[in-house]
């Protein structure tokens, strides 16, 4: 985005990239359809973030702007059912050939597997395959991602480059992640099942959120629980309505009609509960009263590590940057994306942040 900005601007413009091939997060995301954005009122959809200072920058770039600029490229987009927006394609590939394409034609030159590796002076110094090389650009956009994912290019190493000439950075902490759980043997047929149609609700208060999530081997994850990430990396507790539609009183009343000496398992089968969902009441609360399936407590052991997050939370701090996202530190020098210390949940503002800050940067760069 930054590129495509200083490009239509008239500038020469050098892409470094650190892998052989760009976008690898970009198409990593397309392989689960590419949500691109999420179409809601802007109010609500600002409202995702945690960063107020990203406001401007997302109603210069928001949802009306990603599904205009998806569709420049060639690719037509739709709204799923949740207000989600992805190619009709369901994969990133198509946009990003499109979008280099496009990139090529107005000049923009792509090294591949030149990766930065700090300073020399007030230049760059990158590792290449025809050995170091140094640039001295007049303008510079850094969009190095954040520090999830480093086997797909953002493993955080410019971190203490940019540290040690004076620029803030707020400790790396993960986000839209899963939680760790030590499983008994007998969940091991429940990994890879969807637990569907839960409240997952914060402890102490009533803060919850309703939707899916996944049992694997490593414990739980999936849509549903990534929103609450913030509040658990902070220590909130966690528990389950697994029959949120069905009042507590009536969940009693259901299991009084039943037979007694009949097993828990059966008991809960009858309450309509999924073996997978009957599987968690057996492993966190057995023995306890079966009204438990309305505020079952998620005993787990953390949050997952930092490299198995979606995004992070954490990194260039808004007092180091100024409007136009310039490094106050380093004139000159620009960021954009998952550099900045900002977190949303997935859903489609993960992306549409990156590409607004992208363009933002790279329109202050050009100017």
């Amino acid at each position: 985005m930054a590129a495509e900005a200083l490009a239509s601007a008239g500038r020469a413009v050098v892409v470094a990239e650190a892998k052989p091939s760009p976008a690898r997060k970009f198409l990593m995301a397309g392989k689960s359809g590419l949500n691109l954005t999420k179409d809601e009122a802007l109010p609500a959809f600002l409202a995702a973030y945690s960063a107020d200072w990203l406001a401007p920058m997302l109603r210069a770039f928001g949802p009306d702007q990603a599904m205009a600029w998806a569709r420049g490229l060639g690719v037509e987009v739709f709204t799923g059912s949740s207000g989600r927006v992805f190619p009709l394609a369901m994969k990133g590939s198509p946009l990003l050939r499109a979008w280099l394409r496009r990139l090529e034609g107005m000049g923009v030159q792509l090294r591949s597997r030149w990766r930065w590796t700090g300073f020399d002076g007030a230049a760059f110094r990158f590792d290449t395959p025809e050995g170091m090389q140094i640039l001295r650009p007049g303008v510079t956009v850094l969009a190095l991602g954040g520090a999830s994912w480093s086997r797909l290019g953002s493993d955080g190493a410019w971190v203490p480059w940019l540290a040690e000439r004076g620029v803030e950075i707020a400790p790396w902490q993960p986000a839209n992640v899963g939680l760790r759980v030590d499983w008994s043997p007998h969940m091991a047929r429940h990994f890879g099942a969807p637990v569907k149609g839960a409240v997952l609700r914060l402890t102490p208060g009533q803060s919850e959120h309703r939707g899916e999530f996944v049992i694997s081997a490593r414990g739980l994850e999936g849509g549903g629980l990534y929103p609450l990430s913030p509040a658990l990396r902070e220590g909130a507790g966690l528990e389950l309505d697994l029959m949120p539609d069905v009042p507590e009183a009536e969940v009693q009343a259901r299991l009084d009609r039943m037979r007694p000496g009949e097993t828990a398992a059966n008991r809960l089968r009858k309450l309509g509960l999924a073996p997978v969902a009957a599987a968690l009441v057996m492993e966190w609360a057995k023995g306890h009263p079966l009204t438990v399936v309305k505020r079952l407590p998620v005993r787990h052991a953390g949050l997952r590590p930092l490299d198995e997050a979606i995004s992070v939370a954490g990194g260039i701090t808004a007092a180091a940057l100024s409007p136009d996202l310039e490094l106050r530190a380093l004139p000159g020098v620009f960021a954009a994306g998952e550099m900045l210390d900002w977190e949303a949940p997935t859903g489609g503002y993960l992306l549409t942040g990156c590409l607004a800050t992208g363009l933002w940067a790279g329109r202050a760069a050009a100017r």
